[in-house]
């Protein structure tokens, strides 16, 4: 299943990159797996332990292997771990490694594979390379103005597992996307001081709705034109989150389907709208100055706090791989991948999955265009391998 010079190289061991393993494992068509760490999944086994999918177990499934049936609706972190290992296992997926990608490029030897992909240690030719690092690779962290004279804690959000040792402390989030979010409930739970910084309007969706998952609607309205699906996305949040603006959230000028096709991920809320209506989290403004033991908010306050928690995001960090020339062909203003693959024929045989986040879920897409990425495979290697 996978000859020295691959016909297809797969780059990352996580569910994208299984996504696009399963489906041509189903198809019986030959791909070598390059996973960066020693582990299948790596990035789910250190998220924050509280972590669960914000999408329902149907609609959540790798292609072609569902879900046991004993597992939640709402899948736990230590689940989708033991999920990613049981697919790779049922697919014959063996990922070779410790096999960090270093660089990305066009095979310039006359006659030989399309693609010259070089790990730290091994040099690997292909004629396909599937790009499937995940969007969130790279930790972005910012330098906050005068952190370093803070004499708390600041961790990113990925050295965050619970909020335990924070209790009775108050805490800082910087950022509500979806992990300050969680995690600023996750704290108020441990019995700290919730906090969150926040800079600009923040377009909030409930993960369930009059007890029923948000899901199944989003993906049954991102049938429609774009003017419907937004229509009924900005009614439905007014109906069941309303104007935020009394709460520091401020009132966004766009509905949340609108926001996710311009790459802005809204906040699935689990709770944490809740405790910030009842005055448990607190809302603060954008940082104006960290200091030794307070931090300074544009609004002119000044706050004790004993660590601040950074949920600024993470970056793909393709660019790195793919060099400059590359780069600026195949990714957009952002870093991420403009599309899953390209009409220019020295381009041919390259692909990206796994980079976009649209209110259908991350996991649902994953099936529908690693789909499509197998199959264009296929038509370009329509004799099966026998393994």
């Amino acid at each position: 299943m996978q000859p020295a010079n691959p016909t297809t190289l797969i780059i990352g061991a996580g569910p994208a990159g299984l996504a696009v393993a399963g489906q041509l494992a189903h198809r019986n068509l030959p791909f070598t797996v390059l996973e960066a760490s020693e582990y299948t999944g790596f990035a789910w086994r250190n998220h924050y332990d509280r972590l669960h999918l914000h999408t329902v177990k149907q609609h959540s499934a790798l292609p072609h292997f569902p879900y046991p049936a004993n597992y939640p609706t709402y899948v736990s972190r230590l689940q989708v771990v033991e999920y990613l290992e049981r697919y790779a296992e049922h697919f014959g997926i063996k990922p070779l490694y410790n096999q960090k990608v270093v660089r990305i490029g066009r095979n310039q030897t006359p006659g030989s594979p399309a693609w010259q992909v070089q790990t730290e240690t091994e040099l690997f030719n292909a004629d396909r390379v599937v790009v499937a690092t995940g969007y969130n690779r790279i930790p972005n962290v910012p330098e906050l103005p005068g952190q370093r004279d803070f004499r708390g804690i600041i961790w990113h959000s990925r050295e965050y597992r619970n909020g335990a040792p924070f209790s009775d402390e108050n805490v800082l989030v910087v950022g509500m996307g979806n992990t300050g979010a969680e995690l600023a409930l996750d704290l108020y739970e441990h019995g700290a001081r919730s906090f969150i910084s926040v800079r600009r309007p923040i377009n909030i969706i409930r993960r369930d709705v009059f007890g029923r998952p948000a899901q199944p609607t989003a993906i049954f309205l991102s049938k429609f034109p774009y003017w419907f699906y937004d229509f009924v996305a900005g009614l439905a949040q007014r109906l069941t989150v309303g104007d935020l603006s009394a709460y520091g959230l401020g009132k966004p000028d766009r509905p949340p389907s609108y926001d996710t096709r311009q790459g802005r991920i809204p906040v699935i809320d689990l709770g944490t709208l809740d405790q910030i209506k009842a005055g448990n989290i607190k809302v603060v403004p954008g940082i104006e100055r960290v200091n030794a033991r307070t931090v300074t908010f544009t609004d002119g306050r000044e706050l004790p706090f004993d660590a601040i928690i950074l949920a600024t995001g993470y970056r793909p960090g393709l660019s790195s791989m793919l060099g400059e020339e590359l780069s600026g062909r195949v990714l957009n203003e952002r870093g991420y991948p403009k599309q899953l693959c390209f009409p220019e024929a020295d381009l041919a045989g390259l692909y990206f999955l796994g980079y976009t986040t649209p209110l259908t879920g991350i996991i649902y897409n994953l099936n529908i265009d690693s789909e499509r990425i197998a199959q264009h495979i296929a038509e370009n290697n329509p004799v099966p391998v026998s393994f």
